[in-house]
Order: structure tokens, then sequence, then C-alpha cells
């Protein structure tokens, strides 16, 4: 099977058996073990020898549905026994839920279906987020452009529910740089950052739908990572949210532009003390791109920049003076004795929570305006008492 691009996450029923395992492949195949010919589909990808390990634990996810279903019941074992059964209403185990199969690690995995995989996956989510807010949660899409930072973002959401379809872009490939902050392994060296993070998103939620764009966004793509490519002469489906972490002056500009005419909100990590970019063009249709820093500058306007004056640019968008000092420090040594700009991983993995947590409120219309916030942790844990009272500030 060699998956579209943009087709949904869950397969047909029965769909044809792989002979074969892409190395570029990053959607799962789901098999509905209730239907009919599941377990002809089933033999014959287990005797295509692409199966190298075999999960299945659904007697023990089918228990903890039962007791996730009704937590103020007391299960003794042989109770909860016999509610398992009753869930197979007779049928052999293997009948019910979803078989998944991995092609790029060479797993099946036997899981629960969609509504009940979410609803123990996401159960100790309560009630810091209720069951309703989850749903609505899970029925938004996010678009996240670059997949270091974005990574980061794009998996904790995954992880805590926030969003059920996605879209993700970058051209760019795992290289050994990246592995001092991007969560991969030596094994995953040139796979691309689309394709590594949509797998890992995939292993945590096989029932997510999630769109790649492996040449990243240009002028010609750019409309159609925003609407989704639509059937022929059908409109696509729209973004709810965009994270964006790019490194390209273009596309950070081109990207605001994009989201403030369609009214979708934009949220950025700095990496560099905390710093969680807040865009609310939802509420805010005519506000400015970057708060204003970038002047009346255009994304056409960018193209024709010389490198002197895109850094200069960049620089006023960040905010140079607000800048840690290690970042000041490298501003100057890039491109001579830097070979670009220096990320850790605790500075990624911060990224990503705080993007998490303010599109987790943005989409469900919590209180969060535009704004830039720090969440400096060098100031607010053992720094300096007048290094916090301004790392705790919002400016806008």
């Amino acid at each position: 099977m060699i998956p579209s691009e943009t087709s949904a996450a869950t397969a047909p029923a029965t769909p044809p058996v792989p002979s074969s395992a892409r190395t570029d492949t990053f959607r799962p195949l789901l098999l509905d073990a209730a239907e009919p010919a599941a377990e002809a589909a089933l033999a014959a990808l287990l005797g295509s020898g692409l199966v190298r390990e075999v999960h299945d634990r659904i007697d023990e996810q089918v228990a903890e549905w039962v007791r996730c279903s009704a937590p103020g019941e007391r299960w003794e074992r042989e109770r909860l026994e016999r509610a398992v059964a009753e869930v197979y209403g007779g049928a052999p185990s293997r009948r019910y839920g979803t078989w998944v199969w991995y092609p790029w690690t060479g797993r099946l995995v036997h899981l629960l279906p969609a509504e009940e995989f979410r609803l123990v996956r996401t159960d100790r989510n309560r009630d810091k987020i209720t069951r309703a807010e989850q749903q609505r949660l899970l029925g938004r899409r996010i678009g996240v452009i670059g997949l270091s930072v974005g990574n980061s973002a794009a998996l904790t959401c995954a992880l805590e529910g926030v969003g059920g379809s996605f879209r993700l872009a970058d051209f760019d490939r795992v290289g050994l740089a990246n592995l001092n902050r991007l969560r991969a392994g030596v094994h995953d060296l040139g796979v691309e950052k689309t394709v590594l993070c949509a797998r890992q998103m995939y292993e945590i939620d096989p029932y997510l739908d999630i769109e790649i764009h492996r040449a990243g966004v240009t002028e010609e793509t750019i409309g159609d990572f925003f609407d989704g490519p639509g059937a022929p002469g059908a409109p696509g489906v729209g973004l709810d949210l965009l994270v964006e972490e790019c490194d390209t002056l273009w596309v950070k500009a081109a990207a605001r532009e994009h989201a403030r005419a369609r009214r979708v909100p934009v949220l950025m990590d700095a990496n560099d003390r905390g710093l969680l970019d807040v865009e609310r063009f939802d509420l805010e249709p005519d506000r400015p791109l970057f708060h204003g820093r970038a002047g009346a500058v255009t994304a056409r306007d960018v193209l024709s920049l010389d490198a002197g004056a895109s850094r200069e640019l960049l620089l006023r968008i960040v905010d140079e003076s607000r800048l840690s000092p290690a970042m000041t420090d490298a501003l100057g040594r890039i491109g001579r004795t830097l070979s670009s700009w220096p990320q850790l991983a605790s500075g990624v993995a911060l990224g990503g929570a705080l993007v998490a947590d303010a599109a987790r409120r943005v989409l469900l219309g919590a209180p969060v305006p535009s704004g830039r916030y720090y969440v400096d942790l060098e100031a607010l844990v053992g720094g300096a008492a007048g290094a916090v009272r301004t790392a705790q500030g919002a400016a806008s």
C-alpha cells in the first residue's frame, strides 16, 4: 500500500495487503477487526513476511475501558473478566477493535476501536480537560510549519489530544546535528522530518488524520497548506490554528499573511528565554504582522531583501534587546564560528509544552490575548529577582 499524502488516516475495512514497506511510508494500515474480510486480510499480512512483531494486549485495554467507563465501581477480578467477555459479545477477541500495522517498524498492534481508544488514552487528562472539551479538541485541525521545535509542539499536542487532524510542513531531512534537540535516533538519519513527525504521532494515536508537505511551503503550495487540497471542484478543509516554527523569513511573513486573511490564530515559540508569541488573527483580523515590529513589510518585500537587510528585519521581529546573553553573543558569530542558531533540547521541549498549552486554551475559547510571553527558566529558577520581574511580563 502506498498511502497518499492527504488521504484520511482510517483505511478501508479490507485494504490491499502491502507487498513491501517503503522507506518513506508514514501512515499505518488500519484493519477493522469486525469486518467479515478482515481475518483474510490479516492472515495475508501475517503471511507476507513484513510483520516483525505482534502486540496483542486487547484484553488489558478492554479492562481499562471498562474501569474508565465506571470509575466508581469496584472491579473484582471475576467481575471484570465477565465485563470484558460481555464487550466481545461471544466473538473471539481477535475480531474486536482494530489491527494496526506500522510498516516502518514492522509492528502489528491490536487496539481498541477509535472512540474507546481515545477515551482510555486521554482518561488521565480529566478534568484538566473534560471529556466534552476533549471531543471538541479532537475535532480541530492544526498546521505546523518547521519540525524542530514544531516536532516537539506537534507531539505534545498529540499526547494531550489537542487536535485530531494535522498538516505538517518541512523540506528538510534529519541530520546528525539535529539529534541534540530532536526526538529521534541514529537510525532516523536521512528521514524526512515530516515523515518522522507523522510516524511518531501515529504511534501515539493511529486514528489521527495527518497530511504532510514534504517540500515545506512555497508560493505555489502555501494556499493548499492552509485550505487543504479538497476533492476536484470542492473546497478543502481549513486550519483552526497555525504553529509557525520555520527559520525562513519569507515563510514567517507569508504564513502570517495567509493566517490573517483566513482569521487563523498563530503561535510561535522563539526557543530563547521561553518566548511564546501569540497572534490572534481570529479575533483581530486587522492586527499587524509580528505585532507591528516588521512595519509594513510584506512577504513579497522579503524576497528582495539582501542578507544584511533580512538579518536586520529578523532582529526587529524577535526584539534584539530582549534576547538572552547567549543568543545575543551568537548573533555576530553565526556563519563564522557558529554554523547556525544555538538551540538546546530543554528549550525545544519547553517550547513544545508552551505551544501545546496555549493551543489547547485558544481552541477551547479561553482568554489568550495576542502578545509575547516569557517563561525564562534561567531567570525564574535561581535567577536574580530583577530578571524574574522582567521575565514575567508580556509585551505586545
